[in-house]
């Protein structure tokens, strides 16, 4: 390959070194490598905590069941998060979450109570968005791949 102007050839960074060590990263003292988890769970939950602090103010108006649809739908996905982390009481409480903020099988509960309510749920939600970890799958190698 030419040279471009004032460059080396491109791919030039990689002639001459060994194939193992081109493809492998180097380990440096001062880089950590990713924990063996993740927490797929944390953005979802602040989320649903976000929704249920903001809709505290509409929840005797019929816009409310909009957040509800919304809390509802973010349970699940948590619960499906804290299933695959083998976090069981999470599971419990998203679950028990999903069933209260359920818009189409309503569970009638005053509004002062339902004010409540959402700021315990709120708490929830952050608590169980760092708690659940799932762990990371294993990467698969070059000889397992089809």
């Amino acid at each position: 390959m030419a040279a471009r102007k004032g460059r080396p050839a491109a791919g030039s960074s990689l002639q001459g070194v060994p194939a193992s060590t081109a493809t492998s990263t180097p380990k440096t003292p001062g880089k950590k490598e990713a924990p063996p988890f993740t927490r797929p769970a944390l953005a979802p939950s602040l989320i649903a905590a976000m929704l249920l602090l903001a809709c505290v103010a509409v929840i005797d108006s019929s816009a409310f069941v909009f957040a509800r649809w919304g809390v509802a739908v973010i349970a699940l996905i948590v619960l499906v998060f804290a299933v695959r982390g083998r976090t069981w009481w999470a599971a419990a409480v998203m679950a028990a979450v999903a069933v209260c903020w359920n818009p189409i099988a309503v569970v009638p509960i005053p509004g002062e109570v339902w004010a409540a309510l959402q700021i315990v749920a709120a708490a929830l939600f952050v608590v169980v968005g760092i708690v659940v970890k799932v762990p990371r799958e294993a990467e698969p190698t070059r000889a397992s791949r089809p």
